[in-house]
């Protein structure tokens, strides 16, 4: 759409094509869109909306104008036990003769490898959480082609950890006011939920202990990601990571 104001009226012009190939008559003061996926990142259509900044003016804003993405290490026992018994039925050595157990450990890991789309209660949450932000109005396309978010965690609690939980906050900055639109499961529920990954091995920590590691989010052509996580207790030396397919979520 393209916005235009006068004296006598006011314009609305709908150009109907993608952002990459419609021709604009003119440079615009402000860009609107709702490009946020689950996890913020998936389906891609953050590449479009930094696209379309090649149309905005100068002193152009962006609405929303940047984002945060929030991550936490969680312990769900109940939440694994039960993703893990998703692949119960490859256990099986006689399903009419057929012999399937040769196939858990890979079903196995193809379950491991869906992000769990649900809502939770922060008390599941092990740390305070991590901060990733993207600045709409800076950022290229090319920079969320691989997206690297390095973590340390101060555990405030013992337990396992079961993996980590992801959230999103977009900020809407205007002349006057910054207005948020959260996704953080402290705030009323969105279509975007909250989204967890699972570690397939959980990791025992003590409270005060610390887990540091990355997650790594590489583009896909599948309108999405690869996220890779690799996440350590610096006190014991002990690993975990997993490998995810965003464009593949459990909706719990």
């Amino acid at each position: 759409l393209l916005v235009r104001s006068n004296n006598l009226s006011d314009k609305i012009i709908v150009l109907s094509g993608k952002i990459e190939e419609v021709s604009l008559p003119e440079n615009v003061d402000v860009v609107i869109s709702e490009p946020m996926g689950y996890m913020l990142f998936n389906e891609r259509m953050l590449e479009s909306y930094l696209h379309s900044k090649k149309w905005l003016k100068t002193r152009g804003m962006m609405f929303p104008t940047f984002g945060d993405i929030h991550l936490a290490p969680f312990s769900d026992e109940q939440l694994y036990m039960e993703h893990f018994s998703r692949a119960n039925f490859w256990y099986q050595e006689c399903f009419y003769g057929v012999n399937l157990s040769s196939l858990r450990t890979a079903a196995v890991d193809e379950y491991f490898r869906q992000p769990i789309v649900d809502t939770f209660d922060m008390r599941i949450l092990m740390a305070q959480t991590v901060k990733y932000t993207v600045n709409f109005l800076e950022a290229a396309e090319e920079d969320l082609h691989r997206v690297e978010i390095p973590f340390v965690f101060q555990m405030t609690q013992s337990g396992l950890i079961h993996g980590l939980a992801f959230w999103f906050d977009v900020a809407f900055v205007g002349s006057l006011v910054t207005v948020w639109l959260s996704t953080a499961p402290t705030e009323p529920l969105t279509h975007w939920y909250q989204v967890r990954c699972l570690l397939q091995t959980p990791l025992f920590v003590k409270e005060g202990e610390s887990l540091s590691g990355k997650v790594l989010l590489v583009a896909n052509k599948r309108q999405s990601y690869d996220i890779h996580i690799v996440a350590m207790v610096d006190e014991t030396g002990i690993k975990s990571s997993n490998t995810l397919d965003l464009k593949n979520p459990i909706f719990r």
